[in-house]
């Protein structure tokens, strides 16, 4: 089969071989909006204690368009985030180093190097890291606007957080927290 008539017989993709790739292009970049390439070093980014979760956060809204947000989160044995819910944002958790028990929809498991688990918007979820190793996962959201309200958590004053304060910032960002 000849690859035109092939891309001509898929649903809807015949158009895109009589349009020209330059005109493709441009009408594709509205879409991508500002965003730039960028070449982000393991030692860069901008480190936030986010109540024990040290996060790097690598990529933020204004790099992607606001299309995602990508952090390194850092973390020691025993801690980790309690069952809560976002209407906003996916999420994508890689761990790199250590186990994270992660519970998504109810259903728990622990991830180790090389795992990963989605958690759609909507879905109740935690993690929390076990074993006597800190973890170290790259974490995902998509869209991206999250980051803001990690910088509102991190600015909170050191010590025992408050919970009030801290679900108070987190439903500003439509993120709830489950009994």
């Amino acid at each position: 089969m000849k690859r035109q008539f092939f891309l001509k017989s898929i649903s809807g993709l015949g158009l895109l071989t009589l349009i020209p790739q330059n005109a493709f292009a441009k009408s594709w970049s509205k879409f991508a909006g500002d965003s730039k390439p960028k070449i982000i070093r393991n030692n860069m980014g901008n480190l936030l204690n986010v109540i024990g979760d040290i996060q790097t956060h690598k990529l933020i809204g204004s790099d992607t368009n606001h299309q995602i947000v990508e952090w390194v989160d850092n973390v020691e044995p025993g801690v980790g985030i309690p069952p809560h819910t976002h209407t906003k944002e996916d999420e994508i958790f890689r761990v790199i180093k250590g186990k994270i028990e992660i519970m998504v929809d109810g259903k728990t498991t622990t991830l180790e190097a090389g795992d990963m688990a989605y958690a759609p918007k909507d879905i109740p979820h935690s993690w929390k890291v076990v074993g006597t190793e800190k973890a170290k996962m790259i974490t995902s959201a998509f869209p991206a606007g999250i980051e803001l309200m990690f910088k509102k958590l991190a600015d909170l004053p050191a010590g025992p957080p408050d919970f009030k304060k801290v679900a108070e910032i987190c439903s500003e960002y439509g993120i709830t927290f489950s009994a």
